[in-house]
């Protein structure tokens, strides 16, 4: 899927490079996926000539806005933003039922331990506190029966991570009973099969739409923002969603 495949850069400088990630590319090799032979760093370096440095990250089926450095101390000056909570990241995702207006999700997650990669990691541990804004975008209800009800809702919602734990939009939807449609770790498989068949939906509707940070040397305010992809437009455009 990846073989040769060139990455959509939103912006670049001496000192950061930022592109639009691809659902299903891995950010970086990973014993989570020890097969995988492509990745957005090795893609993106090839592409630029340049060695990059990963700043954050997206769990591999979420598209979106990635931020990488071009010197291991900018990446350094970069991560600590995110460590400090100073960055702004918003995502949209559609999840299952009709979401409430807008809110604050606070649902502390236990951190979750891969088996290859954390196998040397302590099993007893703490859930640390974890928080989300959402806000919904648009609704809408299909005449179909998918499990005990004669129609589905769906809607789009805004996101915005206020911490950073793994998988966090999915679990903090996942919480509030709004599976994203696409989870295949954490949604529901009969809405999944359901939009896979009528749809062609075979990927996580969650996109990393803009990412606000500050440059790290000049302090200006960067505001970089994702174009959707093919699949994600075409649905939007399907369930009348506008953003």
């Amino acid at each position: 899927m990846f073989e040769n495949y060139v990455l959509e850069v939103l912006y670049e400088d001496e000192y950061l490079v930022v592109i639009n990630k691809p659902s299903g590319l891995l950010v970086h090799k990973s014993m989570i996926d020890k097969h995988e032979i492509y990745f957005a760093m090795k893609i993106l370096s090839k592409q630029i000539g340049k060695w990059v440095y990963p700043v954050h990250r997206l769990d591999k089926p979420t598209s979106g806005v990635l931020l990488f450095a071009l010197d291991s101390h900018t990446a350094k000056l970069m991560s600590e933003q995110f460590s400090s909570h100073t960055i702004e990241k918003t995502y949209i995702a559609i999840g299952r039922g009709y979401v409430v207006d807008e809110g604050l999700i606070e649902h502390a997650l236990l951190e979750k331990l891969d088996k290859i990669s954390d196998k040397d990691k302590s099993e007893i541990r703490e859930a640390k506190e974890a928080s989300t804004v959402f806000k919904c975008l648009g609704q809408v209800e299909i005449d179909v029966r998918v499990g005990k009800y004669d129609t589905v809702r769906y809607s789009l919602v805004e996101l915005k991570p206020k911490t950073g734990r793994k998988h966090q939009l999915r679990r903090h939807m996942k919480h509030i009973n709004h599976h994203l449609l696409g989870d295949t770790k954490y949604g529901r498989g009969e809405h999944n099969k359901f939009v896979r068949e009528r749809y062609e939906i075979n990927r996580l509707m969650l996109h990393a739409i803009s990412l606000e940070v500050k440059h790290p040397y000049t302090k200006e305010k960067l505001i970089f923002k994702a174009p959707l992809d093919e699949v994600f437009t075409r649905v939007l455009q399907e369930f009348k969603f506008t953003i």
